[in-house]
């Protein structure tokens, strides 16, 4: 296959040349691309490094924060990322290496208070001040609903790419890709195919009415036929897919045969640190963390126009090292001045680490259930088992502040609470609906979250065991639980759902909205009770897997740390 997408290149330049005068005929390289030039007969490098860089998942935290990290079985934190710092660490890769390729996966317009402020339009300048060279859109990027998502994506200079994102052209009929599939890019002699694909399941994981407009299909709908277009059409040396879909669905594409001819997925979405590309049947995976604390380094080496090594490394985006660039800061400041005094107000203090790394329970998950029992005083509390919001750290005082900035970070969406009525037996079957969303053994049947969270009951599971029996004991208020019984819920409101739908519970009764938003419950939350001690309440327990269960991932070589 290489031989022969050699020999229509050389015939095709053979054939241009042939057509050219002597004077005409020598070249440069520009770019990506060849320029005639009368007054030169240096021929375009083809040696050297190509270094592709990918970034996703920062959720628009554009300051550095505290990170955690998993070392020798403890946390460990470190102040990590911030868009000025990273701007400063793209400049030095560029300027060492200018055959330098900067890819963002998406989620790049949901995550902080000046995002939800904006309604995202703070932060295309933000994408566009650091130069990045192609965009593939999130699950989050529908925040806003599908005409500001192509508006703020239209917003930004670099291309974008999807290849499952349609337009609904009404009663399920697709209509033309929303963006184009695919993009490619040359540079010493050597093509590169850049393939996207987003989650397919944004409907069901995000508010209905978010992604209203847009149908989605699955990546293996096309994968193939689009693989062979840029190999034989487009006569790629390389192609990488470019997906957020999570790293277990990664996985699981890469060992499909409609894989074959790929050799990376650069993923996103589930938050994951992969720092030695994980090998499956098809194609390489990997995941470069999350909130810009990290970018990914794929760095090819180039012989004569062909590829002839490779090299992969997590750089972290060490915020003490990388001062911030001058022209970035600058612009951060300017963009967040009129939500300055807001974004800083402190609403109360924690004793505990704030974190939402960990598969089963965290801190600002225990957080938020205690604001909506204290609030609303239900049976049972629950919460969705959301990845975003990087780490906050206790200070030397012993106390991390929980400013409004930072409820927005926790919460950037500010739904009503809502109330239902459930059976006992309608629990047990979404929580075993649930767990197998975490846990499935077919990867392609994970959704992108992490367990549930609840307060009120307790649950006792086989993180590992059968579809359908891995829930062992259930107790609420300490009593068994009643099958037959009915009991009160409180969740957040997911805009879209029906009277009858509460947190992916289906047909529960009574359901209605509450008064109460999320963020003013945890404002009055904190005023009462603050300083809080979020420590998780154990109200999932797993008998086959710890409670520091970081990743969902089984099965391949990877271990987030």
């Amino acid at each position: 296959m290489s031989k022969r997408r050699d020999f229509l290149r050389n015939s095709l330049l053979a054939g241009f040349g042939a057509s050219l005068s002597p004077l005409t005929a020598s070249a440069k390289a520009t770019g990506g691309e060849l320029t005639l030039d009368a007054n030169t007969d240096v021929a375009p490098a083809r040696s050297g490094t190509l270094s592709l860089l990918q970034t996703t998942d920062v959720h628009c935290q554009i300051h550095p924060h505290d990170e955690m990290f998993w070392e020798n079985e403890q946390m460990v934190f470190r102040k990590t990322a911030g868009y000025a710092q990273l701007a400063t660490m793209l400049d030095k890769i560029r300027k060492h290496n200018p055959n330098t390729f900067t890819i963002d996966t998406g989620d790049m317009f949901q995550g902080s208070e000046l995002s939800v402020k904006t309604t995202g339009k703070a932060l295309v300048p933000v994408l566009n001040a650091l130069q990045y060279d192609l965009y593939l859109p999130g699950n989050w990027e529908v925040i806003y609903q599908k005409k500001a998502m192509q508006t703020l994506l239209g917003g930004l200079d670099a291309p974008k790419v999807c290849a499952n994102m349609y337009h609904d052209m009404g009663e399920g009929k697709k209509g033309e890709l929303i963006f184009p599939p695919y993009y490619t890019w040359s540079r010493l002699g050597v093509k590169i195919g850049f393939l996207g694909y987003t989650d397919p399941l944004v409907p069901l994981r995000q508010s209905p009415n978010y992604s209203k407009g847009i149908i989605y299909t699955k990546p293996e709908e096309n994968l193939a036929w689009y693989v062979n277009l840029l190999r034989e059409q487009e006569q790629c040396d390389f192609i990488i897919i470019l997906a957020h879909l999570g790293l277990s669905q990664q996985i699981h594409l890469a060992n499909l045969p409609e894989c074959e001819g790929v050799h990376y997925i650069f993923g996103g979405d589930t938050h994951e640190r992969v720092r030695e590309p994980i090998v499956c049947k098809y194609a390489k995976v990997v995941e470069p963390g999350a909130f810009g604390s990290f970018v990914g380094r794929l760095d090819l080496e180039v012989k004569d126009g062909k590829i002839v090594g490779e090299r992969y490394e997590l750089l972290e985006v060490d915020a003490k090292k990388h001062k911030p660039k001058a022209a970035v800061q600058q612009l951060l400041n300017s963009l967040e001045a009129p939500f300055k005094a807001d974004i800083e107000t402190i609403r109360g203090y924690s004793t505990v680490p704030l974190y939402r790394y960990f598969v089963i329970e965290n801190t600002i998950d225990t957080l938020i259930l205690d604001a909506l029992a204290w609030r609303v005083g239900t049976d049972i509390v629950l919460s969705n088992g959301f990845r975003f919001c990087p780490p906050r750290n206790t200070g030397p005082d012993g106390m991390a502040p929980i400013t409004e900035g930072y409820i927005y970070d926790m919460l950037p969406v500010d739904s009503l609470i809502r109330t239902a009525k459930v059976s006992g037996q309608q629990l047990l079957d979404w929580l075993e609906k649930e767990l197998n969303n975490v846990f499935a053994k077919d990867a392609s049947k994970r959704f992108g979250g992490w367990v549930v969270k609840f307060k009120g009951m307790k649950v006792e599971f086989l993180a590992f065991g059968e579809p359908g029996k891995r829930v062992q004991k259930v107790s609420v208020g300490g009593q068994p639980i009643d099958p037959a019984r009915i009991y009160s819920v409180c969740a957040c409101e997911r805009d879209g759902d029906p009277d009858t739908m509460l947190c992916r519970i289906p047909q529960v009764k009574e359901g209605k909205n509450t008064p109460y938003s999320l963020h003013q419950t945890m404002r009055d939350y904190l005023a009462a009770n603050s300083p809080v001690t979020p420590t998780p309440h154990g109200a999932a327990i797993a008998l086959d897997a710890p409670a520091t269960l970081l990743t969902q991932v089984t099965g391949v070589k990877y271990g987030f740390r």
